[in-house]
């Protein structure tokens, strides 16, 4: 694997056994970039690990929530006042239209409670919302559409 920065190497190294001893089985680190899957229920989080300036990085935890959803107005308020709400992270759309929710944290003053917490606000929210969206706009749920569904 390459790595950008010795800072991206090292926080890897770090958050890679973190993830695994936080969630066992349920975590995939990858051999081919920095990122750590974790799957529970209907989410798929993806914790990927970037550079932040030359001696930093950023941990962000994204999951793709619905695929394939028509973006209408009433959607997008949902997302938007849904964020007003939220403590940890914030739903978005990608370029292609598809409706993700991410949390992001500092990585270098990361430690297990702080990486779990985030995993889990992520999680927790994709695995929830997936099906109240598709129940009032439509779409398919992330998991579905990516056929990874864990349930």
């Amino acid at each position: 694997m390459e790595f950008e920065t010795d800072a991206q190497k090292q926080c890897f190294e770090k958050i890679g056994p973190l993830a695994k001893e936080i969630f066992g089985d349920f975590a995939m680190i990858s051999d081919e970039r920095p990122v750590v899957v974790v799957a529970v229920g209907s989410a798929v989080a993806h914790v990927a690990i970037y550079p932040w300036g030359d001696d930093d990085t950023s941990i962000c935890t994204r999951a793709y929530v619905v695929m394939d959803v028509e973006l209408t107005a009433d959607l997008m308020r949902y997302l938007l006042s849904e964020n007003n709400t939220m403590r940890f992270g914030a739903f978005g759309v990608d370029r292609d239209g598809d409706v993700f929710f991410e949390h992001s944290i500092v990585g270098s003053t990361c430690d297990r409670e702080e990486l779990k917490s985030s995993v889990m606000a992520v999680i927790s929210t994709a695995d929830k919302a997936d099906d109240e969206i598709v129940a009032k706009w439509g779409g398919r749920r992330a998991a579905d559409a990516m056929g990874q569904a864990g349930e």
